[in-house]
């Protein structure tokens, strides 16, 4: 329990901070495959095109955070359309604590009202433990923009 409360307080403070930049996202995100889940996800801005994406997942086996660096990428003659690559670590808070990398593949359409909406994937290593290779986790979100 306190590792939650910790982790809660962690994202809030995130949240807080970041609310005085001028392009911060917070929403949904529905996962699927083996450990359906739904997160709360965040894009926060580093410069003009990398960003940081943390996420706070919920599932059945407990609580995984992930925070990942993408890379922003304008698709031509479709305004609003974006790809973006990156990478980031994720901590894995169900009986026992495992570290792992993942990959963030995606895409997202940002609309004129402060809307955006997308869909991820997410391929992971678990480093500690036993050293699982996850390909289950993709994911549609939705997200309000603050400006």
């Amino acid at each position: 329990m306190k590792k939650v409360f910790l982790t809660l307080s962690l994202l809030v403070s995130i949240i807080y901070y970041s609310q005085a930049q001028n392009y911060f996202e917070g929403g949904l995100r529905f996962g699927g495959g083996f450990n359906n889940n739904v997160a709360l996800d965040f894009t926060l801005p580093l410069a003009a095109k990398p960003r940081l994406h943390p996420t706070l997942y919920f599932d059945n086996n407990g609580v995984t955070i992930g925070t990942y660096f993408d890379w922003m990428f304008n698709v031509e003659d479709a305004e609003g359309l974006r790809l973006y690559p990156g990478v980031g670590p994720e901590l894995y808070l169900y009986n026992d604590a495992h570290l792992g990398v993942a990959g963030n593949f995606g895409i997202e359409y940002v609309f004129d009202i402060p809307l955006t909406v997308g869909f991820d994937w997410r391929p992971a290593v678990i480093i500690t433990g036993p050293g699982d290779f996850n390909t289950d986790n993709w994911g549609i979100m939705i997200r309000y923009r603050f400006n």
